[in-house]
């Protein structure tokens, strides 16, 4: 949607923008690791997950998490269940279901608190473990009140790229984010190029189709 795509120019980041991002991601790099057993959760699953009473609810809508090593959750702040894309700040949840912890990386630290700690308890029960919850005070913070989204999308393809999936079966990692540079002007203009690379490639395909359509039609 051109909404959307325009918010990723200097605005706050929808839920569509930011789903496209680790639909990016999976496409992308996870399909090379067909081993890693990693969820990328949504927006609106995430918000869904935070607001309803009895998350084992939603246990079929939700991805099998029987075999995964850990989820990322994309945060939102909105308390209102009536309105999915409501709310002023993201924030990133990444879920170790293997140690039992999740990880909080807040770019305006402690904006989302709340919400994480809650997200990070409707986890809790769906995964029948304890969650030990870590709110990583140390994550790169933000310099204005837009870019929330966009450090979401940077720490998860730093989390994912740099450390779970560079990572030794068994290895022990350090999920702290300290000390990590963000250049939110540079990853907008990124997920931009995305974007215009597949209408670009999308364009391709269509006229390629519409010639062998085309030639079908002369063979017949």
């Amino acid at each position: 949607m051109k909404e959307d795509i325009d918010t990723l120019k200097d605005d706050w980041l929808t839920d569509n923008s930011i789903a496209f991002w680790e639909e990016y991601l999976e496409r992308e790099y996870l399909t090379q690791y067909p081993n890693a057993h990693i969820v990328l959760l949504r927006p609106s699953m995430s918000f869904m997950l935070g607001q309803t009473p009895d998350p084992l609810t939603l246990k079929e809508a939700l991805p099998n998490f029987s075999r995964t090593s850990h989820i990322f959750l994309p945060i939102n702040d909105c308390r209102n269940p009536a309105l999915a894309e409501g709310g002023s700040h993201w924030s990133l949840l990444l879920v170790s279901v293997v140690d039992e912890v999740a990880f909080h990386y807040d770019s305006m630290h402690p904006s989302n608190a709340s919400s994480a700690a809650l997200t990070a308890e409707k986890m809790s029960t769906l995964l029948g473990k304890k969650l030990v919850l870590k709110d990583l005070e140390d994550s790169p913070q933000q310099e204005n009140s837009s870019d929330c989204g966009v450090f979401v999308c940077i720490l998860m393809k730093h989390l994912l790229l740099e450390k779970l999936l560079k990572a030794a079966r068994g290895e022990k990692i350090g999920m702290s984010m300290a000390n990590k540079q963000v250049d939110a002007n540079k990853v907008r203009k990124e997920m931009l190029g995305i974007i215009e690379s597949f209408r670009r490639e999308g364009e391709r395909r269509r006229r390629y189709a519409a010639i062998l359509l085309a030639q079908s039609f002369d063979y017949s």
